[in-house]
């Protein structure tokens, strides 16, 4: 006769497949605290600004609220200077 205690005590494919497919679903587990910081992140407004290269950028509104301004009219010769566009 088979011992079948010495059967119990060995480690095969079928008792290793049911651990490792457990093992793969766990970091589905926990990750709903998460998206939510991500939408508090993702919600904030941004105001398209045009750079002195012509090229476009995306700001925070709460940025340009603190933001100093430097000269608030300007006239379209001295904007065209600033592009770097001569008249």
């Amino acid at each position: 006769m088979k011992d079948k205690s010495k059967n119990r005590n060995e480690i095969s494919r079928r008792r290793i497949l049911p651990i490792l497919g457990g093992t793969l679903l766990l970091p589905f587990f926990g990750f709903a605290q998460a998206a939510s910081e991500e939408e508090d992140i993702t919600n904030e407004e941004y105001e398209t600004l045009l750079k002195p290269d012509g090229t476009t950028v995306k700001v925070k509104v709460s940025t340009l609220k603190r933001s100093k301004i430097v000269k608030k009219n300007i006239s379209n010769s001295s904007f065209l200077d600033w592009l770097g566009n001569k008249i």
